[in-house]
């Protein structure tokens, strides 16, 4: 066993611990961002000034009538920026544009004593607008050819003989939605000057470095003049990875303006219209089959929406064709990514960060394809699980595929699945207007940074005299417990008691040049460096111990808070050990650092082993859909997942059930709708609430809902053996997804094939019924011959997608619906058979 993940006796890593703050979480004495505010005397309140037009060039800004709102004190503009007026690491994102871009793209900010006083004024700013044409919809950006960043081509083996090998070759289209973040906490900053006109920001933010970075050039600073902090985040997901930097610019600006504190908080529907998404995509696909149905070859296009700047569009573009492939063996496959450019908020960083879209693509393939070819969905996805030997499609070897199967068999025996089967076999052959189904999938999710330089991380670990410790370290806490592992981490090294260990707020100026706390990566990075700078400092201390106990430094042991020599009676306690320590004059801090081994990746090319590991897991989903509406509820999920050696099992198990559930609420629910048409709020978010946005709730909870970590799953060469937890368990809820279409096509004949719509609201599970009581896509092979022209089918596409050559009632026509909505764009389109 490796070094790093190496356990010691009685570690305090693998027990089920409590979050660590999660008191002050249920009482409410928990510090966010902007609680600060409360807490910080003559405080400015700053408020965007919004164009709510999709796209235009301002031609007047006039800021006068707002100076004349009572309490209004600066209006904010480009003009007013001491450096480089860009809030985005590729330098396409003006903090005070020249051009709107999107419909409420904020152009200047008030500041004012309340916030009210600076909504009135915001309200009063007089912005006239050279209105330009836009591009809302994703199918609008495509037929536009409007396209930016990378177009990367992952390729391998011979895809053109792959496709003459195989018995049976299928096309297709599929479009899916976007999704929002919805975090408790809305961005957030608070920025003040001391006195050395030194500049600290108290942001909600996943990337204190890069958020510090962004400040320090829009004010013109070096990055040692400027500190940022984050206490904890309510909620991040992503969102908070690179849209807060500009939040916390306007803050610090104003502050060196005004010489006062300046506070940004967005309120909910400002967030909602301000900040990015998880990017919508865009699929079209062929792939071939042999007779037993192994997949043989694979060509796709994947085209992400973008917005209306990169932001961290590449490398979630990039994730996405990394993981096409999921838990499956592609010998020959060529897949082209690109990014669409609409006049939309920018998208970006996303819980998968492109893993669930590319994952989903094939997901979808493998349940539009089994009836076709006359093979149970779960059948046909067991005879693709990549075996021992096999690499992925941009050349990594994927090491313990044997876990890909044992998670499968494990959660098929703890759901009872072929019990099961049988009872809903039954219970729909004696129901013909309510169908049951039962659906198992998997995932094989890659961890580390697609950038390699990301991987790698610092602490500071302070012990004083009395023995108590503390910890600082590059990570950020938004809920998902990092903090406790971390917590957890060094009184496992160091091998005292938790209670003398205390984690600080993460700070800039504790731990430089730190990568965000996303990947999910941040227990793997944070958690080799802490145990990396308490290594040091245990070595320091063993040597003490051995001479008062007068042993050898290499046979003595600290466990528990007591240092003892192997085979040996007389004890030391830590507390006098780290005294004496002091005494003899031994450093009793350290830095830490760690760097993730073993990555490689050519970007130009799309090959190389960009992932540490990779995580799996397996679900199955039971749900029952009511045939005259489409409405459904899911009446059982089993999970087994594997996160390695825990390093905090109550935190782990949490994650992979919040992780399941955001993942259906975007399969499922979460509806993003934009108006597309040509009126004049062309471009504006329609779902600006959650009155009109619909998120997970009790109602949508599985009835039954069972989560298993994977036993005896020891990750060599990571942090006490653990695995990543945070972003893989999302894509378990693909299980909730393809047994809606299961029981969608039990109202049908055998072996039909039902196309359903991402996100498939009841509506679009309504229309997949229908598809199969019309005989869906059941039809022949056509002959080699004819393989070059695809033939459409007649089933029907997605929610308020065309039945019968009109749009079903309350959607709008081809060229009108809301892009990536749920609406008629917004599901798989027509299956052809080639």
């Amino acid at each position: 066993m490796s070094h790093l993940s190496q356990r010691p006796e009685k570690p305090v890593v693998g027990l089920p611990l409590p979050h660590e703050s999660a008191g002050l979480h249920v009482t409410g004495a928990a510090l966010y961002t902007d609680d600060l505010v409360h807490r910080t005397k003559d405080v400015l309140h700053a408020y965007p000034v919004q164009v709510m037009k999709a796209h235009g060039t301002i031609t007047a800004l006039r800021t006068g009538p707002a100076l004349d709102v009572p309490g209004v004190v600066r209006v904010l503009t480009g003009a007013d920026v001491p450096g480089v007026n860009d809030a985005g690491m590729k330098h396409d994102e003006p903090l005070f544009p020249d051009t709107v871009m999107f419909h409420g793209h904020a152009v200047a900010w008030v500041l004012a004593e309340t916030l009210e006083a600076a909504r009135l004024g915001a309200a009063a700013v007089e912005v006239e607008l050279d209105e330009k044409p836009s591009v809302i919809t994703l199918q609008e950006a495509m037929a536009a050819g409007s396209f930016h960043g990378a177009r990367p081509v992952m390729e391998s083996g011979d895809v053109d003989a792959g496709f003459e090998d195989s018995a049976h070759v299928f096309t297709g289209e599929f479009h899916f939605s976007d999704q929002e973040h919805f975090y408790l906490e809305t961005h957030a900053a608070l920025a003040h000057v001391d006195e050395n006109r030194q500049m600290f920001v108290q942001s909600s933010t996943q990337h204190p470095s890069e958020t510090q970075e962004i400040v320090a050039h829009v004010l013109g600073l070096h990055s040692h003049e400027v500190t940022v902090q984050c206490l904890r985040m309510g909620g991040g997901f992503g969102g908070k990875e690179m849209q807060p930097h500009g939040f916390a610019a306007v803050a610090a600006l104003g502050a060196r303006l005004t010489g006062r504190p300046v506070r940004v908080r967005l309120s909910r529907t400002q967030d909602l219209t301000m900040s990015g998404k998880r990017h919508g995509f865009h699929a079209t696909w062929r792939i071939g089959f042999d007779d037993e149905g192994r997949i043989q070859a694979l060509e796709a296009t994947l085209t992400a929406d973008g917005g209306w700047s990169l932001d961290l569009s590449e490398p979630v573009v990039a994730r996405a064709l990394c993981h096409i492939d999921n838990t499956y063996w592609i010998p020959n496959a060529r897949v082209t990514g690109r990014i669409a450019r609409t006049n939309k908020v920018s998208n970006t960083a996303f819980r998968g960060f492109g893993g669930p879209q590319g994952m989903l693509v094939i997901e979808d393939i493998m349940g539009r394809c089994a009836p076709l070819l006359g093979l149970d969905p779960m059948e046909l996805r067991e005879r693709n699980f990549y075996r021992q030997g096999h690499s992925t499609p941009y050349g990594q070897r994927v090491l313990h595929p044997e876990r890909i199967s044992a998670v499968w068999r494990e959660v098929q025996g703890d759901a009872r699945v072929a019990d099961r089967k049988a009872a809903i076999a039954a219970f729909n052959a004696a129901h013909p207007h309510t169908k049951r189904a039962l659906a198992v999938t998997g995932i094989k999710f890659g961890i580390s940074f697609n950038l390699t330089a990301f991987n790698q991380a610092g602490a500071l670990v302070l012990v004083y005299k009395d023995g108590s410790v503390l910890i600082n370290h590059g990570g950020t806490e938004m809920g998902q417990g990092l903090h406790t592992k971390m917590l957890q981490v060094a009184a496992t090294t160091l091998g005292i008691p938790l209670h003398k260990v205390r984690l600080a707020p993460t700070r800039t100026d504790k731990v430089p040049n730190t990568s965000a706390t996303a990947a999910s990566a941040g227990a793997d990075l944070n958690g080799a460096a802490v145990k990396n700078a308490c290594e040091q400092i245990r070595e320091r201390l063993l040597q003490v111990a051995g001479t008062q106990l007068g042993a050898n430094a290499s046979d003595v042991r600290i466990v528990g808070g007591v240092a003892r020599a192997v085979g040996g009676e007389e004890e030391l306690a830590w507390d006098d050990l780290v005294r004496t320590a002091y005494f003899q004059r031994v450093q009793l801090s350290a830095a830490g650092f760690y760097r993730t081994e073993g990555l490689h990746w050519d970007a130009k090319v799309f090959q190389g082993s960009p992932f540490k590991y990779f995580s799996y897991g397996a679900a199955a989903a039971e749900v029952e859909v009511d045939g005259f509406t489409g409405a459904y509820r899911i009446r059982r999920v089993d999970i087994v997942h594997d996160v390695g050696d825990s390093l905090s099992p109550m935190i782990d198990i949490g994650q992979v059930e919040g992780g399941f559930v955001q993942g259906a609420g975007w399969l499922t629910l979460e509806d993003l709708r934009w108006d597309a048409g040509d009126g004049p709020n062309r471009g504006r978010l329609l779902t600006q609430a959650a009155s009109t946005y619909k998120l997970p709730s009790f109602s949508e909870m599985p009835e039954e809902f069972n989560v298993r970590l994977l036993e005896n799953a020891t990750e060599e060469g990571a942090v006490y053996g653990s695995k990543a937890v945070g972003e893989p368990p999302l894509m378990l809820a693909f299980a909730v997804r393809e047994a809606l279409r299961q029981a969608a096509a039990a109202f049908g004949p055998e072996g039909v094939c039902v196309e359903l719509a991402s996100p498939a609201t009841p509506e679009a599970v309504y229309w997949a019924v229908e598809s199969a009581r019309g005989g869906g896509a059941a039809y022949g092979e056509q002959p080699r011959g004819e393989r070059a022209r695809g033939r459409q089918t007649d089933g029907a596409q997605a929610d308020g997608a065309q039945t019968d050559g009109k749009p079903a009632d309350g959607e709008q026509a081809d060229g009108e619906q809301a892009d990536g909505g749920g609406a008629a764009g917004a599901g798989a389109s027509a299956l052809s058979n080639a």
